[in-house]
């Protein structure tokens, strides 16, 4: 079975556990790491000759357009990301159509074609903000990759239907696809992106994706960031749980990626789900 390997390409400093620490006016003072980081990713997908899904922040975009065009130019799909990595749920809805339409842009003007998914900064979408989905499919996106169903501090709805299903409401349909989770003691388990892949042993994560795949026969949805290919990136100071929550295990991303590409296959979304079927 094909699953979908997703890739949110934003800095070490865009991230939200670092908001307090480094504000969006600093950002432009900072020594980019992102162009190293892709390529790294880039590469780790070329040895297993797979193609993935890259949710791309605008600002890299706006700066690093030639970035972009390679990983279109390496045969994969790209999405956006949002534009100013600020969460939805902060957002109004004309911040967050403004937001969405700046990053589309960026990056439909980098590969000359239009762009069809999104991903919320930290899976920003929660029941009070899902007007988001209808924005987005006004502005034509044909699917969404935000609602984590789990339970979680900042972000979850662990009711949220746990593989892609189409979303109809109040004149608009949108695919939501959601990243993958396994059901353990009757909660959802989140181990297939970021730091829960990180923290979690590599069995686990094979296990998990195996399971999701033959017992539920569905495709898995795992993401990564290239920042967490980046073990020399600056250490930033802030408080325990976030710093745990971005550093934990970084060096052995790589080795745990590796592991899974060469155990299943992998796709972009657009491949491993069947979104304009699913429309039908």
């Amino acid at each position: 079975m094909l699953n979908a390997m997703t890739i949110d390409v934003e800095d070490y400093f865009h991230v939200s556990n670092f908001e307090d620490c480094i504000p969006r006016g600093e950002w432009d003072f900072m020594p980019l790491r992102v162009e190293e980081s892709t390529r790294k990713t880039l590469e780790v997908l070329s040895v297993y000759g797979v193609r993935a899904t890259f949710f791309v922040l605008g600002w890299v975009a706006e700066r690093l357009s030639h970035l972009i065009r390679e990983i279109r130019a390496a045969g994969h799909e790209v999405a956006s990301h949002g534009h100013d990595h600020r969460l939805a749920f902060d957002m109004t809805p004309e911040e967050f159509r403004a937001d969405i339409r700046r990053s589309k842009a960026a990056i439909e003007d980098a590969i000359g074609e239009r762009v069809y998914g999104y991903r919320a900064t930290s899976y920003s979408f929660l029941r009070k903000n899902l007007w988001c989905l209808k924005v987005l499919a006004e502005e034509g996106f044909l699917y969404d990759s935000s609602i984590f169903p789990v339970y979680h501090d900042r972000y979850g709805i662990p009711e949220w239907d746990r593989f892609p299903s189409m979303v109809s409401e109040g004149g608009y349909t949108i695919c939501e696809v959601p990243p993958s989770t396994i059901r353990l003691f009757g909660h959802n388990i989140p181990m297939a992106g970021g730091g829960y892949l990180r923290l979690l042993p590599v069995w686990f994560l094979e296990r998990g994706i195996r399971s999701i795949n033959t017992a539920e026969g569905m495709p898995a949805v795992v993401y990564i960031h290239p920042w967490e290919f980046d073990a020399e990136q600056p250490r930033i100071r802030t408080p325990f749980l976030r710093g745990f929550r971005h550093y934990n295990n970084i060096r052995n991303t790589e080795k745990k990626i590796s592991h899974l590409l060469k155990n299943f296959s992998f796709g972009p979304v657009c491949e491993a789900i069947d979104i304009k079927g699913m429309a039908r």
